[in-house]
């Protein structure tokens, strides 16, 4: 069994005769899009993809920043009154 990652469900065959109407349904809120009842896709607005994207976005540099921490003993000191 799938987990389903939206409150708002549709089959693909009722998706197919009007998205615009499912979007505008939907409001700022993701629709999982069914296909033989498991997802074959999310339907998102543009601001969540963005969000979603500057999340994932953030997460990446948390776990930069955490792996560079890691090397701490190999930083070098920087004199900023030299440059």
């Amino acid at each position: 069994m799938d987990t389903i990652y939206a409150d708002q469900t549709i089959s693909m065959s009722e998706f197919k005769k009007n998205p615009a109407q499912v979007l505008r349904t939907a409001g700022d809120k993701p629709v999982a899009v069914l296909n033989h009842n498991r997802p074959a896709f999310y339907m998102v607005t543009p601001k969540l993809f963005q969000l979603l994207v500057e999340e994932l976005t953030d997460h990446d540099l948390v776990e930069m920043a955490r792996e560079r921490l890691t090397r701490r003993h190999t930083a070098i000191d920087v004199d900023i009154d030299q440059i």
